[in-house]
């Protein structure tokens, strides 16, 4: 029996353990270049990131009031829309106009409410 595991160990000699790191050798040779291959291979994206724009959020909340206060000396409306919401409690915008109708438009576009429904929740301060 001992001499069955010799034979079995004499078979892995010289000629079994010579080639393993030859062929570990190669094996990582051949990954390294794959590896810098691909990753140095360049790609092209379709969509690009484009940092100039804003984004836009359309956010539906119960406006309890609207106070705009339209300063006449420069040129702008501060307006102030307070919501009955838990979560978003006030929102707070500046607009380049002072006419009535222009406020009460822009703010619709903003809010996405008609020009009737914003003229009834406005009150106005005017500022000289």
């Amino acid at each position: 029996m001992r001499r069955a595991g010799n034979q079995w160990l004499g078979t892995l000699g010289i000629e079994f353990w010579l080639p393993l790191p030859i062929l570990a050798f190669l094996f990582w040779l051949s990954c390294s270049l794959i590896t810098v291959e691909v990753l140095s291979r360049p790609y092209s994206t379709k969509e690009r990131l484009q940092a100039d724009t804003q984004l836009e959020v359309r956010v539906s909340v119960n406006i309890a009031t609207i106070q705009a206060v339209i300063d006449q000396s420069e040129d702008l409306t501060r307006v102030e829309v307070i919501t009955a919401d838990s979560s978003l409690r006030r929102l707070e915008f500046e607009f380049p106009v002072t006419e009535f109708a222009e406020v009460e438009a822009t703010l619709g576009k903003e809010l996405g409410l008609s020009t009737e429904e914003v003229r009834q929740l406005v009150r106005y301060t005017v500022v000289d």
